[in-house]
């Protein structure tokens, strides 16, 4: 149940992982919120997803810096 996928990574530019990463982001900031109020999480298992999703991203986006950087 992943909430993007390997295939649909590497065919995603810059732009489009900033801004998957920002949405991501959001909705974890948003579950965590929910969870120090106190109030009942939908699916408690989303943010284990969530966290891993934004490493995977991140690790893309530090890869994509380090080829260009490479290539000069």
């Amino acid at each position: 149940m992943a909430i993007i996928r390997r295939k649909e990574l590497k065919n995603m530019n810059e732009g489009q992982i900033n801004q998957k990463l920002n949405d991501l982001k959001k909705e974890l900031m948003r579950i965590n919120t929910q969870k120090s109020t106190g109030t009942n999480i939908e699916n408690p298992g989303r943010v284990k997803e969530l966290k891993r999703t934004i490493a995977k991203l991140l690790t893309r986006l530090n890869e994509s810096l380090e080829g260009v950087k490479q290539k000069t």
